[in-house]
């Protein structure tokens, strides 16, 4: 990932390989906005030449020109931001920068340094477009081989121009948006790795791997301890393929920590369905079904290296879901962690009979709220989209909390009921509940689900606090790259995550 560095010099003098500039788009044409104290000759002709560049200001519209001899820099970049917000004191919406910040650097794989002169006239801005300039500089090359030397290398370096360059919570927001832009970075990077190279151990050794020399304490159950541990969602999905199970515990326990959080995060490493087999082109990205797992234990490690005076629990139950002799069949009943039986009536509904055997473990915890993230079902695309995740939850506050939360930092969740009435379509003839339900509803019926196995507040006011986040659409981008956001793996819910945590610590 890209280092990043704040600086209150000017945009003469700052050497780099390239400045970035916004420009908005209006009524009155194209504009450069304020952030950017270019010389007065750069401004002027810049200015002039935005209508036969064919520069609108529009989101996501990147245009590189030559600098000239005003700046030390060989290139201005000008990113779009879209209209300019109204009224004298009307700021910049967050996103907006993040997104403009991030589109910039997308397109500037191959520079080395780049200076972003975009407003960041407080902590705020300077956040968002920290984090955009520092999302967005990615590229995922593990497995090219002879086309590996034509992907040029994503920048490397990164200021940010702000007037307020040596206050010191602005140089805190800058190292809180490095810190979450590295874990968003290792979630893309595990979503991306292809299926055969990322069994359930393999994953697991990657999470231990990347908690070395940190806070954070691993615990890793193998199939053995699954076993005896009676943990026979994650058993029951895991015993079709030859690459067995594993659930992966992260712990971050400062002295002092006020509250505790728990993230649960499904990791299906390949979903083939089972034998209830997916359609060849549904499987073409379900190496992206562990996204929610990724995110979590992302994000766990996120919070430790920020130092957040918060305890955090991440729970990510790993299997591979494979069709063969010793799968699990549809009409198996399964005894899931706690001692609750689940017929099965279709295997491909996994993810939550992994996610049930984690939710209780979590629970038996009694943290003050438990998160879980998912790559669940396809009604949620269906529902809201490519890009919009949704948020079931059995607690008002929290589940407003949540969307609040990931509104702040520019992470598109939105709220969706858990009908009482759907319950019923789960009943089991045979078992405690069925894994599937009515088909109209899925998303929330897999809601429904989940929410079974939740467990009960220690002051007996009913369950713990308990949101479900289910990403299924916005974890991997298979259309064309936007804003901070590339092709494949996007890293989603990770800010979210550790807003929630770090919402905690001043709640």
């Amino acid at each position: 990932m890209p280092t990043i560095s704040l600086s209150d010099k000017d945009v003469a003098s700052i050497k780099v390989d390239a400045v970035v500039v916004g420009v908005a788009s209006g009524p009155d044409g194209p504009q450069l906005v304020p952030g950017a104290d270019l010389p007065r000759s750069l401004r002027t002709s810049l200015t002039d030449a935005l209508p036969s560049l064919g520069v609108k200001g529009a989101a996501d519209e990147v245009v590189r020109v030559p600098a000239g001899s005003d700046l030390t820099a060989s290139v201005v970049v000008l990113t779009g931001l879209g209209d300019a917000p109204r009224g004298r004191r009307a700021a910049w919406p967050a996103e907006t920068l993040r997104r403009a910040a991030g589109a910039a650097t997308r397109s500037l794989s191959g520079t080395g340094s780049v200076a972003v002169a975009l407003p960041a006239e407080d902590v705020d801005q300077v956040t968002a477009v920290a984090e955009g300039a520092l999302i967005g500089a990615y590229e995922f090359t593990r497995h090219r081989g002879r086309t590996a030397a034509d992907r040029k290398p994503p920048v490397a370096a990164v200021t940010v121009l702000t007037a307020v360059a040596r206050d010191k919570a602005v140089k805190a927001a800058a190292e809180h948006a490095a810190a979450v832009a590295d874990a968003v970075h290792l979630t893309r990077d595990l979503v991306n790795t292809a299926p055969g190279d990322l069994p359930p151990a393999a994953f697991a050794d990657a999470v231990v791997a990347a908690a070395k020399g940190t806070s954070v304490k691993v615990t890793v159950l193998d199939e053995k301890a699954l076993a005896k541990g009676g943990y026979g969602g994650i058993l029951g999905v895991g015993q079709g393929s030859s690459r067995p199970p594993r659930l992966v515990k992260l712990e971050y326990a400062p002295r002092g920590a006020g509250s505790h959080l728990a993230f649960v995060g499904k990791g299906i490493t390949f979903d083939s369905g089972g034998l209830s087999l997916k359609p060849p082109a549904g499987m073409e990205t379900m190496k992206s079904d562990m996204a929610g797992g990724a995110a979590v234990a992302a994000a766990v490690l996120a919070v430790a290296r920020l130092g957040l005076a918060v305890r955090v629990t991440g729970w990510v139950p790993l299997a591979e879901n494979m069709p063969s002799g010793t799968a699990q069949r549809p009409s198996d009943v399964l005894t899931t962690y706690g001692g609750r039986t689940v017929e099965v009536l279709n295997t491909d509904a996994e993810g939550r009979l992994v996610l049930a055997d984690a939710i209780v473990a979590a629970s038996e915890e009694h943290p003050d709220a438990i998160v879980d993230v998912a790559t669940l079902t396809g009604h949620q695309v269906l529902a809201l989209g490519a890009r919009v995740g949704a948020i079931m939850s059995n607690d008002d506050e929290l589940r407003e909390r949540v969307h609040a939360t990931a509104e702040l930092v520019g992470e598109q969740l939105w709220p969706m009921p858990l009908p009482v009435e759907l319950r019923a379509s789960m009943d089991s003839a045979v078992a405690d509940i069925a894994n599937m339900g009515e088909r109209a509803g899925g998303m929330l019926v897999a809601g429904l689900f989940l929410k079974e196995f939740v467990g009960d507040r220690t002051d007996g006011e009913g369950q713990i606090p308990w949101a479900h986040l289910d990403i299924a659409g916005p974890s991997f981008n298979e259309g064309k790259p936007w804003g901070y956001t590339p092709k494949g793996a996007t890293g989603c819910t990770v800010r979210t995550l550790v807003g929630l945590a770090t919402g905690a610590v001043s709640a």
